[in-house]
C-alpha cells in the first residue's frame, strides 16, 4: 500500500485532534466545576480614618469571579492601592482588618505584576480626581461571596475588608508595593 503525503499527514493528525479533543472536553469539565452561581450581591459602607462615611462597595458575584464597584470621595487626588484585607474590621489606623486573604499554599507574594504573584486580595489601583472622587469597577477571579465557587470567601466567619491606601501599589515590591498607609476600610459580611 501506498501512502500519499495528504495520506500521511492524516494518518498523524487523527490521533492528535482525539487528543486535543478529549484535553479540551476535561478543560470546559474543569471549568464548569469551577463556576460560582450568579447572583450574590453585597454592599459595604466606606469609612475614613475619622469614621465619616466618604462612600460604599458594592460586590456582584459572577460565574468566574466578584465585580467590586467603589464609589468614594474625600480622597488625595491621584492613584491609590485597594487590597482585600482577611478580616472584616474597621478601626482606625484600619490594622485590625489584617493582611490580604492569602489562604493558598504556599501563600503567594504581593503583586499583580510579580512573576511569583499576585497574592489573593491584590487589585489593580483606583484613581481619584481632582475633586477626590473615585468611581471603578474592578473584577478579581480570586474572591467571591457566593458560598462556593473559584477564589476566596470572603463572608467567612471573621469577614474581609476593602481597604484604599495613601499611595498607588507599584504591583510588585514587598509586602504592599509601597501603598502606603490605609486611608479608607469598608467591612464586609454576609450579615
Amino acid at each position: 500500500m501506498r501512502f500519499t503525503p495528504l495520506a500521511a499527514a492524516l494518518a498523524l493528525a487523527a490521533p492528535l485532534a482525539l487528543a486535543g479533543a478529549c484535553a479540551s472536553t476535561a478543560d470546559a469539565a474543569q471549568m464548569q466545576a469551577e463556576r460560582a452561581p450568579v447572583g450574590a450581591t453585597g454592599q459595604a459602607v466606606l469609612i475614613n480614618a475619622q469614621g465619616a462615611n466618604i462612600g460604599r462597595v458594592d460586590l456582584r458575584q459572577g460565574p468566574t469571579g466578584l465585580v467590586i464597584k467603589v464609589e468614594a470621595s474625600g480622597l488625595t487626588p491621584g492613584w491609590h492601592g485597594i487590597h482585600i484585607h482577611a478580616t472584616g474590621q474597621c478601626a482606625a489606623p484600619f490594622t485590625s482588618s489584617g493582611a490580604h486573604i492569602n489562604h493558598g499554599e504556599p501563600k503567594a507574594p504581593h503583586g499583580l505584576l510579580n512573576a511569583a504573584g499576585p497574592d489573593d486580595g491584590d487589585l489593580p489601583n483606583v484613581y481619584a480626581g481632582a475633586d477626590g472622587k473615585v468611581n471603578a469597577e474592578l473584577f478579581t477571579t480570586r474572591a467571591r461571596i457566593s458560598s462556593e465557587g473559584p477564589g476566596q470567601w470572603l463572608w467567612d466567619a471573621d469577614g474581609s475588608a476593602i481597604i484604599i491606601h495613601a499611595n498607588p501599589d507599584d504591583h510588585s515590591s514587598q509586602p504592599i508595593g509601597g501603598a502606603g498607609d490605609r486611608v479608607a476600610c469598608a467591612a464586609l459580611s454576609a450579615s
